[in-house]
């Protein structure tokens, strides 16, 4: 197990340090800028000091490579055999690390987001630290709840599956991953090809860690099921789900709304697995009424 001590987070800013803070987290081997400079400074402009983290082993933030290379394939046989596999981290601690981010800054409090993973760890923070958590957004996010439809499978197998390796041949990796984001995209409004390829340019000029992605992988894996934690939530909760995301279906984000006492749910018609940048303006305005409400 791979501790705290040594994961400090990457994050960037946006707004006046003097405000409530705002700790935006990506989703699985997302990079911080996943959560678009306009969205940011959207939310920023409304009162509030942003702070726009790389997980660990995403980004600019420790990547943890001691850690053996991770077969997935034969770890999910191991799961489903209920053998015993090595863990590189959890969830758990995943949630840890923002929280000693905030020690290091000096933040007493923070209104914790997330989205879909990053959305777990949300959670996590917001159960496990309720001391230090103003409000909790999770964000096309789930429970893990194993009673819960499944991703689609085909959706499932393109995000396990290796990718080309970007080094070798980027435009087979771009069309890979493209792929993948129009699989999963909204119907609310076009694909935003010309997007999603800027992003993923800019997050390998940043790094590149498919192994990174796969512990995280792991990490989601081995928390299991969250609702044991988050049944004792009671920080304000907004949830805002997609009702046609493949990858956490809709009941995902209504098993979150329905284990946290008084959390509002939102759903977005047409919202797939993603936050496509026309969608974004809307969220924030969400986000900022959900922020106000809980700071007063």
């Amino acid at each position: 197990m791979i501790t705290n001590a040594e994961t400090v987070l990457f994050y960037d800013s946006f707004g006046i340090p003097k405000n409530p803070a705002v700790v935006l987290i990506p989703g699985l081997g997302g990079h911080n800028i996943s959560w678009t400079d306009d969205f940011c400074q959207q939310v920023a402009d409304a009162g509030f000091y942003i702070l726009r983290i790389d997980n660990r082993d995403a980004g600019l933030s420790p990547h943890l490579d001691n850690f053996p290379s991770i077969n997935l394939g034969a770890l999910i046989e191991k799961m489903q055999n209920k053998e015993q596999f090595a863990i590189p981290y959890t969830l758990l601690d995943m949630a840890e690390d923002i929280v000693q981010l905030l020690n290091k800054l000096s933040i007493n409090k923070a209104h914790i987001i997330g989205r879909s993973m990053g959305g777990m760890i949300a959670q996590l923070v917001a159960a496990k630290y309720p001391e230090r958590t103003l409000s909790l957004c999770a964000i096309m996010s789930s429970t893990g709840n194993p009673e819960l439809p499944q991703s689609e499978p085909d959706v499932m197998q393109m995000l396990i599956s290796p990718s080309a390796n970007p080094q070798e041949n980027l435009d087979a990796y771009l069309s890979g991953q493209l792929a993948f984001f129009q699989r999963v995209s909204s119907s609310i409004c076009p694909f935003d090809e010309n997007y999603y390829r800027d992003y993923l340019l800019q997050a390998l000029k940043r790094n590149y860690s498919p192994e990174g992605t796969k512990r995280q992988i792991v990490a989601v894996a081995v928390t299991g099921d969250l609702r044991p934690y988050i049944q004792h939530i009671d920080t304000p909760t907004l949830v805002i789900h997609g009702s046609i995301d493949p990858l956490f279906p809709l009941a995902a984000g209504q098993d979150i709304a329905n284990n946290i006492a008084n959390a509002k749910l939102v759903i977005i018609e047409g919202m797939g697995h993603e936050t496509p940048p026309l969608l974004n303006p809307k969220i924030a305005d969400l986000i900022i009424a959900h922020l106000h409400e809980a700071t007063n």
